[in-house]
């Protein structure tokens, strides 16, 4: 019998795997990846699988690449990703579905698990998350405090699974925080967040899961009228 020999991630796992990370915030236009080097030890990948990986995030739209000085690869504008994105959802609405049904039965469950195990350094650190929600004033600030706070509750549930599961479902959507920015969405999120750590703190799991339920159903919708606004456009 042959032995199989492990291969490894392949260039497109990699490209899907930074590619995600672009999709539930935690890097945004204008920001620069590292350097290749560095990049390929922080994945655990070798250098030309991950120049594979960032050709294929180039000619997706995600990533351009820079020469000179102050060259590299930097995260684009995204508006060409994010503008195929919405396509494919519009060609297939059960597609979107099912991604944001994943990420209820699986946040839910995270939200439930923090309620019912979190400490006060972790209430801590979503009480901080949600000043910055607050306080944010650009798109861009929202998002990483939005994600300050899915981490800190991932963390909070103490499941190491759950926590991969949570950035895993939230990579696969593409958040359209820009385009909800400025009728008063954003706010409403920020209550969201509130209303979930207030049932953690009383430690009710079953009312965070509830809270938690209601913000990504209120997510499903508001992609939902950002498709049919751009039919009618």
């Amino acid at each position: 019998m042959v032995a199989l020999v492990p291969t490894g991630p392949t260039a497109r796992s990699i490209a899907d795997g930074i590619r995600a990370r672009i999709h539930r915030g935690e890097l945004g236009p204008g920001d620069q990846l590292a350097p290749e080097r560095q990049l390929a030890e922080q994945l655990g990948v070798g250098r030309l699988r991950l120049r594979e990986a960032l050709g294929l995030l180039e000619e997706d739209g995600y990533v351009v690449a820079r020469r000179g000085a102050t060259g590299g690869r930097f995260v684009t504008e995204l508006l060409a990703p994010y503008n195929q994105w919405m396509d494919q959802m519009r060609r297939d609405l059960d597609e979107l579905n099912d991604i944001v049904d994943y990420r209820i039965a699986v946040e839910c469950e995270v939200a439930r698990l923090a309620a019912t195990r979190c400490t006060k350094v972790d209430l801590t650190a979503m009480k901080r998350a949600i000043r910055a929600l607050e306080r944010a004033t650009t798109p861009r600030a929202y998002s990483t405090a939005d994600l300050a706070f899915h981490e800190a509750l991932a963390k909070a549930s103490r499941s190491n699974r759950l926590a991969v599961a949570v950035d895993h479902s939230r990579g696969e959507l593409f958040s359209p925080v820009d385009e909800l920015w400025f009728d008063g969405r954003a706010q409403a999120s920020a209550n969201d967040h509130r209303e979930i750590a207030e049932a953690c703190e009383r430690h009710d799991g079953g009312q965070a899961a509830a809270a938690m339920a209601r913000h990504i159903e209120q997510t499903r919708q508001d992609v939902r009228e950002l498709l049919e606004q751009k039919v009618s456009s």
